[in-house]
């Protein structure tokens, strides 16, 4: 084992670049911060974090009580001193004091060493944000991680960092279509020379899909069910498709009519019918962004096909519905969930990339 200590490290900082000496102490991160989940990548190590965003704090003190999968838990079940806050909405933050006590929890959970060597660098961070974000949007992002304990926030655009992280190589002369259809907003986006030529950022994704579940069953059967219930519904029978064997699910909620609990069973092509109207919004846009396309990325696009990433990706038969509309072969990437967060991990461990394609706060 090597040690080196602070004093010689001083002596031959002259020698050595000073982020490279920070960078050398520091765990530096990528951030997924996205609406349903935060993925944390450490470089060097991978993904060590996947947590819900999801937030529990007193009301009138305001003290965190929990984060992440124990505050998701919470979800519907609180008394009325405790709030459950999620932090970001449609891609974006909401609430900024709890997006900065979010981050602040995970970048001191990756940073857990530094009790041992107490003047640890604070790490350098990437974070994947929509496309579509304001300038003021942008910035309040950029200071919640440095509020959180970043040293330097850089931003990065949700369809960039997909398509680094689903193995495209974004800086050829060649047309490449990025989908991420994540749990705030769904972004489109055509890739060419590491730069978007065409893109669109709809705040249309899970959560509205979540929403229509919850609203079909209420319209149906008087039934009221809770957020976590209709997610847990859309992922176990959810489809885009027809599907060879209907599936179903028993869900349980509150009678509209008498106010006392009942059970119903839901099949998935119930499902089905609930997500149509969000489904065809997300694809009527990645059909008209398509024809914005530039007729030369146009053909590369018909060739190499249209690469999905994102949660919503996992959702059965959304690739066929998109490839018939769209008259273009569809691909889902390998583990679509992970795409942003690796491709921010990927900018992390190639610093002319970084320099290339960022927004530096």
């Amino acid at each position: 084992m090597v040690r080196v200590s602070f004093r010689r490290l001083k002596k031959f900082r002259k020698y050595l670049p000073h982020n490279y000496i920070l960078g050398m102490l520091s765990h530096d991160i990528g951030i997924d911060l996205g609406t349903a989940n935060t993925l944390i990548y450490v470089k060097g190590k991978g993904i060590v974090i996947r947590e819900p965003s999801v937030v529990a704090r007193h009301k009138k003190t305001k003290e965190i009580l929990a984060i992440g999968a124990s505050a998701k838990k919470m979800l519907g079940k609180t008394p009325s001193t405790i709030e459950i806050v999620r932090p970001l909405k449609d891609g974006v933050i909401a609430d900024f004091d709890a997006t900065s006590s979010m981050l602040s929890y995970y970048v001191k959970k990756v940073h857990e060493s530094a009790s041992v060597i107490p003047k640890i660098p604070k790490p350098r961070v990437v974070i994947g944000i929509p496309s579509g974000v304001t300038e003021v949007e942008r910035r309040a992002v950029a200071d919640a991680a440095v509020t959180s304990g970043a040293r330097e926030a850089y931003l990065i655009e949700e369809p960039m960092a997909a398509a680094l992280g689903a193995g495209i190589g974004v800086e050829e002369p060649e047309g490449v279509f990025i989908v991420d259809i994540g749990g705030g907003t769904s972004e489109m986006a055509v890739i060419s020379l590491g730069g978007v030529v065409v893109g669109r950022s709809v705040r249309v994704a899970g959560d509205e899909m979540n929403e229509a579940i919850i609203n079909y069953v209420r319209l149906k059967y008087s039934l009221l069910l809770g957020e976590a219930t209709a997610e847990e519904v859309k992922i176990n029978i959810g489809s885009a498709f027809p599907v060879k064997e209907d599936k179903f699910s028993v869900v349980r909620g509150r009678d509209l009519e008498t106010g006392l609990p009942k059970s119903i069973k839901l099949t998935s092509s119930e499902i089905r019918e609930a997500l149509a109207p969000t489904i065809m919004e997300i694809v009527t846009n990645i059909v008209a962004t398509v024809e914005e396309t530039p007729p030369e990325l146009a053909s590369d696009i018909m060739e190499k096909g249209i690469v999905l990433a994102g949660g919503g990706a996992l959702l059965h038969g959304i690739d066929k519905v998109i490839s018939e509309a769209a008259k273009i072969p569809v691909v889902v990437a390998q583990d679509p969930l992970t795409c942003v967060v690796r491709g921010c991990g990927k900018i992390l461990d190639d610093l002319a990339i970084l320099e290339r394609i960022k927004s530096k706060r």
